[in-house]
């Protein structure tokens, strides 16, 4: 999709090797999600074109949709002006969040409480074919 080698000197990791990426549906502008990314799963994800990230808990890289068929096609890769944090403009196929919404960000803070703005769309045992 890209050359990883012109974008990696742009992008700032910090001292974990990690960038933040936040995901943003591109035709939209709803912003799903927020995970973090390496090297390595920035490159798969330029290679590929399904966004790639790097799960913290398990310590490895974690293809988005890999369990639940929930994928996120890269429409394009931007990054700020530090270098610091990517914007993933990207085609979600279903919901984002593992909760069954369709973004992550389903809590707002309104008249001094917190508030569920969104139910899920599916229900997580279903999403991820549990019994």
């Amino acid at each position: 999709m890209s050359d990883f080698a012109k974008i990696l000197p742009a992008m700032s990791f910090n001292a974990d090797g990690l960038v933040a990426a936040i995901a943003q549906q591109h035709d939209t502008g709803e912003v799903l999600m927020l995970a973090w990314m390496n090297a390595e799963s920035v490159k798969e994800t330029l290679r590929t074109g399904e966004v790639c990230y790097f799960s913290r808990s398990r310590q490895k890289l974690w293809r988005k949709g890999e369990t639940s068929g929930q994928v996120q096609s890269l429409v394009e890769m931007r990054i700020d002006c530090d270098g610091d944090a990517l914007l993933l403009l990207v085609e979600q196929k279903g919901v984002a969040c593992h909760t069954g919404r369709r973004s992550c960000f389903y809590t707002a803070l309104r008249n001094d409480e917190l508030t569920e703005i969104a139910s899920p769309q599916v229900h997580p045992d279903t999403l991820y074919r549990h019994t």
